[in-house]
């Protein structure tokens, strides 16, 4: 399974655990509400029903009990008015106001919102009922704290999954990080050995039949072999950054391809007319380019085609595109063509795109990324690289 593929997973899991997790705290927490607010209503029910007593009652009626009903609410803000609109009473409000004016006017203002809201209770001081109060009545400082507690949640579950998700990227990339080195500084040690014993035999042949004109192709190759086993021995560690020409490093990489691709495939390097330098690592960057030329190649199927180098420049950026007139990227592969594993071809590791990634931008602290692809017309890289 490639990484990426493991990753989404643990992503959609920690997503849809979260997405229970809240749900479920919703619908709890939503219940709970319901029920207090069904229990606040019936208290105030119970309240405004003790203030009908205590208006109707005589001084001979035993007020012990609606006293005390009236005096236990300590939590819900009441405001009572009468048939006018006009406050008579309050309890349980917090006032910002400073003055006595302002404070009935804040007190009225609460009314008119609790009636506006349906927390108001009519309560009739006569048989026509012509004669009433009502019974405003807020929320609870309990009640509002539940209301808003399930966002907290939300809230608090969302910034841990974040920190999950992060926390599995950088991991992650650690991993790869000690995977990449711990492989090219292997694959570096391992083909230093014979590299160095071929060496040696090329010198010994070349002492032996000097005029041979195979010697000097077997000496080349052997010295790709020497710079393969050097790239990889970089990878492994922090390479050196100096300045270099980038046409230079081009020249280099379009005339290794074109001796080893087929004539019907050209390539055009368009340079800019005056060059300035660029530190980069030669060897590495190199591998980049080469790698991209190579997916242009094996992007034509063997036809004919046009690979296109151009290089241009802005005030604080040397940008390189590479393009090919190949079969193109589908969509659904677009954000995976940087991912280690990943290819489309039915041999190689697909781990080309995702060293030309590390290189860039890791090492070189630019970006790589596709600038286009059409689907049977072609893909361009393009390379953004600080001055």
């Amino acid at each position: 399974m490639q990484w990426s593929g493991r990753n989404s997973q643990i992503k959609f899991i920690l997503t849809l655990s979260a997405i229970v997790v809240v749900v479920c705290s919703l619908f709890v927490s939503n219940r709970l509400t319901n029920d207090l607010k069904r229990e606040e209503r019936n208290r105030m029910e119970v309240w405004a029903a003790a203030m009908k007593s205590l208006n109707n009652a005589d001084e001979y009626t035993d007020m012990s009990l609606v006293l005390k009903v009236l005096n236990e609410n300590e939590s819900i803000p009441v405001v009572l008015l009468d048939q006018n609109g006009t406050v008579t009473d309050f309890r349980n409000v917090r006032l910002h106001a400073d003055n006595h004016r302002d404070s009935l006017s804040e007190v009225r203002q609460i009314a008119l919102n609790s009636i506006a809201s349906g927390h108001v209770i009519r309560v009739s001081l006569d048989a026509d009922g012509r004669h009433y109060i009502n019974v405003c009545y807020e929320e609870s400082l309990i009640l509002r704290r539940l209301t808003i507690f399930p966002y907290i949640q939300l809230a608090i579950v969302l910034i841990f999954v974040l920190l999950a998700v992060f926390a599995l990227i950088a991991s992650n990339r650690a991993e790869q990080n000690r995977v990449w080195v711990g492989l090219s500084k292997e694959t570096a040690h391992q083909l230093g050995t014979p590299i160095s014993s071929l060496m040696a035999w090329t010198e010994v042949l070349r002492e032996e039949y000097p005029n041979d004109d195979l010697i000097p192709e077997l000496d080349k190759d052997v010295r790709r072999l020497q710079l393969i086993s050097e790239r990889f021995s970089k990878i492994g560690s922090e390479p050196e950054l100096k300045p270099a020409r980038l046409s230079e490093v081009l020249a280099h990489v379009t005339d290794y391809i074109s001796r080893r691709t087929s004539h019907s495939v050209s390539i055009i390097s368009k340079l800019p007319e005056c060059e300035e330098t660029v530190n980069i690592n030669e060897a590495l960057f190199e591998w980049v380019i080469e790698n991209l030329c190579k997916n242009a190649v094996d992007a034509m199927n063997g036809g004919p085609g046009t690979i296109t180098i151009a290089v241009f420049q802005t005030p604080e950026e040397v940008v390189i595109e590479v393009s090919d007139t190949g079969k193109g990227i589908s969509k659904q592969h677009l954000k995976s063509v940087f991912n280690p594993g990943f290819t489309t071809k039915k041999r190689g590791w697909g781990l080309g795109l995702s060293l030309a990634k590390r290189i860039v931008e890791q090492y070189h602290h630019g970006r790589i990324w596709v600038k286009g692809s059409v689907a049977g017309k072609g893909t361009t890289f393009r390379i953004e690289l600080k001055k």
